[in-house]
């Protein structure tokens, strides 16, 4: 993940929540805290995604927020409800090899898209850890991927 860079185009907020995590080698920035006016804190999981460029071949570090899956973990391909997938899930399409960063263990995986009863399981869990996941499926008329990165040895 050395080799990786911040993807273009990441909103302030993840950016310096990226730096954070990467500064501190994962013990600052694991657990994201959201604070939004009027509403309780939440506090979320994050990790960092690392994807291989599908053009230009490249490393790119992405922050996600995550959920457990057995052995495995889950991220969204959500892009806040806009009506294309985010680039990182388009990555992965393209090469399914990718690296995690989970606090501070960091780990090659395999991205896959869950279907069926599986998607249906953890998008529910997904919406318990972040409810605005919940949301942004309104807003938009594509079906949000669930992902499942499973660490390879």
């Amino acid at each position: 993940m050395a080799d990786a860079m911040l993807a273009p185009n990441l909103p302030r907020w993840m950016q310096d929540h990226a730096h954070r995590y990467l500064s501190s080698g994962g013990t600052d920035g694991h657990i994201y805290t959201i604070v939004r006016d009027g509403l309780p804190e939440i506090a979320v999981p994050s990790l960092l995604l690392t994807t291989t460029g599908r053009r230009s071949g490249r490393k790119y570090l992405f922050p996600l927020f995550y959920g457990p899956a057995g052995d495995s973990y889950f991220v969204i391909a959500s892009k806040g409800g806009a009506p294309e997938h985010p680039g990182w899930y388009r990555n992965i399409l393209g090469n399914p090899d990718i690296e995690i960063q989970v606090g501070t263990r960091k780990t090659p995986a395999r991205a896959r898209t869950a279907t069926g009863e599986e998607r249906a399981r953890l998008w529910q869990k997904a919406v318990e850890i972040w409810p605005p996941f919940a949301d942004y499926q309104r807003k938009t008329k594509r079906v949000i991927p669930v992902v499942v990165l499973d660490p390879v040895a």
